[in-house]
């Protein structure tokens, strides 16, 4: 049995271990916006529901280890004290994963990862429309945790209304758990489907992905490639430069002229073995 004491390991080793052990974890994707009115999203895994009377959840926007700054949501809450917790389903974590890249503060991660922002009825921050569940909430309290790296900070939230989407009801007016699909996070860079099980998202790139909003209309109008396939072509640095594309499109000469359908059903087969350059590359030939 490995024995720890917490004071005597570094943070960074010390998060992984917690993260590692308390999991599945659900995941409170928190939309805000700031004092000028700018939209933020951005997911958070320290999370749950904690009263029913009154409604109240709490996630916790730590202070980062790296380098001890907050984040924007943190910032938004405590200038606004309002939010919106979105629930994820599979269809939609490839975009969330995207959305938790460091994009700068005013950047509009809904942008960003492609999501719809959708008009909340008794707060200011826009609820996620592809989110099966959303949860308008005012924050009666922000409790920091500590001062250092790592340290959390409790956002109590109170939902004043919550949202729906009828196609997860069930015959019994219930959530039926198969239909709203949802996913938990894990340790590292896994993931829990709660009806099937662990699966692997590589974590964002640490320089900053171009984006979905960066994808040409052709491709994300698509209809053929769905959310999370845009999420993880959203998720690259920079495209292929043409030259790349020249040389595998003589190396692959059956993807040169295809009509746009099959073009984008081949770039899909590329995406499900994640191998997201060579999608990119069927995408960009002529």
């Amino acid at each position: 049995m490995l024995s720890i004491d917490p004071k005597e390991i570094p943070t960074g080793k010390l998060h992984g271990y917690l993260l590692g052990a308390v999991a599945p974890r659900p995941i409170a994707f928190a939309s805000t916006i700031d004092a000028d009115g700018n939209p933020n999203l951005s997911p958070f895994s320290f999370f749950n529901v904690f009263s029913a009377n009154p409604p109240i959840m709490i996630f916790s926007p730590a202070r980062r280890v790296k380098n001890n700054t907050t984040k924007h949501t943190l910032e938004n809450a405590l200038a606004t004290k309002e939010v919106v917790i979105n629930v994820v389903s599979y269809d939609m974590v490839q975009q969330m994963s995207l959305s938790s890249t460091e994009y700068p503060k005013g950047v509009n991660e809904f942008d960003k990862a492609g999501f719809t922002m959708l008009p909340s009825d008794n707060v200011k921050p826009f609820r996620v429309a592809e989110s099966p569940v959303q949860f308008e909430c005012k924050v009666n309290e922000v409790i920091q945790l500590g001062n250092e790296g790592g340290a959390g900070n409790l956002v109590v939230c109170e939902v004043v209304k919550l949202h729906i989407d009828e196609n997860v009801i069930d015959a019994n007016g219930g959530i039926d758990q198969h239909k709203i699909d949802l996913v938990a996070r894990a340790g590292g860079s896994y993931y829990s489907r709660a009806k099937e099980g662990f699966f692997e998202i590589p974590k964002p790139i640490s320089t900053l992905g171009i984006g979905v909003d960066a994808i040409p209309n052709e491709i994300k109008n698509s209809t053929v490639l769905t959310g999370n396939n845009l999420g993880m072509l959203g998720n690259v640095e920079q495209l292929p430069n043409q030259q790349d594309v020249d040389n595998f499109a003589k190396d692959n000469p059956n993807f040169v002229g295809l009509e746009t359908v099959k073009k984008h059903t081949f770039a899909k087969a590329f995406l499900e073995k994640n191998d997201v350059e060579s999608a990119w590359k069927v995408l960009l030939i002529k």
